[in-house]
Parts: structure tokens; sequence; C-alpha cells
């Protein structure tokens, strides 16, 4: 038998979407999904063309500074099928893609004043 693998598909408008493929299809999985040991209400697994959508709506009470990491299990096994992190706030001060992105406001700030001053001095 195949093992169960579950694709993250997107995040959109705070519910996590993914497939859940390699799992039998006569009876929806059980699946669970846990923040800090603690299980998340709301998790809905529904039966899809290419395996069965499994749908994670993240509660805003849950949503702060730091990373917070979310498990996905399979609640008979217990084994992990995935795991997805939110990143906000400050911890994010130091993070590259945030240097990136400031970097590149930056220089499309440059590149403003840059082309100005070409067209004064012309």
């Amino acid at each position: 038998m195949a093992q169960p693998k579950l694709t993250k598909t997107r995040l959109f408008e705070g519910v996590w979407e993914g497939v859940l493929t390699g799992v039998p299809s006569e009876a929806a999985p059980q699946i669970g999904v846990e923040h800090l040991g603690r299980r998340l209400e709301g998790v809905e697994v529904m039966p899809t063309p290419n395996g069965w959508g499994v749908r994670v709506p993240i509660p805003a009470g849950l949503i702060s500074d730091g990373v917070q990491t979310f498990v996905v299990l399979d609640q008979n096994s217990g084994e992990t099928l995935d795991s997805f992190a939110l990143l906000a706030g400050d911890a994010l001060a130091d993070d590259i893609r945030a240097e990136v992105d400031l970097l590149r406001a930056e220089l499309d700030m440059l590149k403003k004043a840059f082309r100005r001053h070409c067209v004064e001095t012309m």
C-alpha cells in the first residue's frame, strides 16, 4: 500500500488547504491538526477526484508575533503527515526575506532619485 502524502495547495483567507493521497478511498481519513499540543477544531476532509481535500481553518487567536507551527496528523496512527508555519511580527525583523524587501524598496527610491537628477541636469 502507498504511503499517505499530504500536499499543500494553498493558504487563502485564513484557511490552509491540501490534498491527501495514498490512502484507501472507502472511508474519509481521520485528520487532526495540533498547535502547541492543542487540537484545532473545524478540520474538514472531503473527497476529491485525486484524493482527499483537507481544509484547516486557522483561528485568528493563534496568529501572533513569531513563528506559529501547525502539525497535521493521521489520528488513527498518530503519524505526522505534514506541518506548516505562520511567521509574523517583530520576529521577522532579521529575516532575510524582510531584508530583501527593504533593499528592493531602497533601490526603487534610488532609481527614482537618479532619474529625477538626470532629467534636471539635462
